[in-house]
């Protein structure tokens, strides 16, 4: 294999396959490390997307949402059109909502696959321990150069371990994959089951992905795999898989390019904090990061204007998350009886613009 490219990433997941995806479309020669095995395993989220329709409403600044998401049928394992917000009692408020659950490894597979459809290389099972200049070093002595290095390793991508020092705040979630019979509706649980996060009720073909995120700090020191498994434990159905992972909840860093280094996906923070929502969020960066790649290779433009596109498509929706997140952080640590109070008719809304990302009362 060459030794020297236009550009290596780290991470082959959505956002850096799709960084991938659109750099190797310019031209850009282009190398993905990723260190598992398999491009999407092992799982580790609930898997709900919006549709594109409703990601286009969420977030009218970013444009060709058609072109960025593409889906095929063995991807999606069941749509939704309703959300509800379950408190401790049970009340639920219902929202309408265009939801995709997918079968998320395939998922991962097909981005992958679109991005190797346009040149790029994947080299798998290639654990990255360190970057030094241009050269990024692995785990079996080999290394590669490349004159852009994309950071696109989750939270825990050693580029942004390294070069940032980023200490993104991280919510710890674990789920169950289960086998049965469940409605059609996204349920999301607030309360003592998933202190400082939620719980989640995500319906699949012929099941429901079901798990819990908490805050340590809230959860008197009951562990994640407590929470979870009592969480669980309320749902019949054959549980067919355990998977686990951490979410960033900060928000991005503050800057997402340092010199040739740039960082995408989890690994700059790109959650919404009040949701947890990234994977749609992971692939909006890498596209930006993988056309701005281009345009500085072919033509020598800075790489800034990576993280300004990115303010201008989503730097609003990203602040009223944030300021949504602050907010409701009494959430986090109210009893059960305050939060079967505080969800009602009135707060109804609210909940919904917070949730969503828009201005919490109309204003900018």
């Amino acid at each position: 294999m060459d030794k020297s490219w236009d550009l290596i990433i780290i991470g082959g997941g959505p956002a850096g396959s799709t960084a991938a995806r659109y750099a190797s479309s310019a031209g850009i020669k282009t190398l993905v490390l990723d260190r598992s095995k398999e491009i999407g395993h092992p799982l580790q989220c609930g898997e709900l997307i919006p549709s594109n329709r409703q990601l286009e409403e969420l977030c009218p600044n970013v444009p060709d949402i058609s072109d960025l998401i593409q889906l095929s049928s063995s991807a999606i394992s069941r749509t939704t059109d309703r959300l509800d917000l379950v408190t401790p009692s049970g009340k639920k408020l219902s929202y309408p909502f265009e939801g995709q659950i997918l079968n998320r490894p395939v998922h991962d597979d097909e981005i992958a696959k679109l991005a190797i459809k346009e040149g790029a290389i994947f080299h798998k099972n290639s654990t990255v321990i360190d970057i030094i200049g241009n050269r990024v070093f692995l785990e079996t002595g080999d290394f590669f150069e490349g004159k852009v290095i994309i950071g696109a390793g989750g939270p825990h991508d050693p580029l942004a371990r390294k070069f940032w020092n980023t200490n993104l705040t991280t919510v710890p979630v674990s789920f169950f994959l289960l086998e049965g019979e469940f409605n059609n509706n996204v349920e999301i649980h607030f309360g003592s089951m998933a202190p400082g996060g939620y719980a989640w009720v995500i319906p699949k073909d012929g099941g429901a992905n079901i798990g819990v995120g908490i805050q340590p700090k809230f959860s008197n020191k009951y562990s994640i795999k407590d929470k979870a498994n009592a969480f669980v434990s309320q749902f019949p159905g054959k549980i067919v898989y355990r998977g686990g992972g951490v979410i960033p909840i900060s928000g991005p860093v503050k800057t997402m390019v340092k010199e040739n280094y740039l960082l995408v996906g989890d690994s700059a923070g790109t959650v919404f904090p009040s949701n947890g929502a990234g994977i749609s969020l992971a692939m909006i960066s890498g596209r930006l990061a993988g056309q701005s790649v281009s345009e500085h290779i072919k033509y020598g433009t800075s790489l800034l204007s990576y993280q300004y596109n990115w303010d201008k498509q989503v730097g609003d929706n990203m602040k009223y998350s944030k300021r949504s997140f602050t907010l409701g952080k009494s959430l986090f640590y109210a009893p059960d009886w305050s939060i079967n109070l505080g969800f009602n008719n009135l707060t109804k809304p609210l909940l919904w613009r917070a949730i969503t990302c828009q201005p919490m009362f109309g204003l900018f």
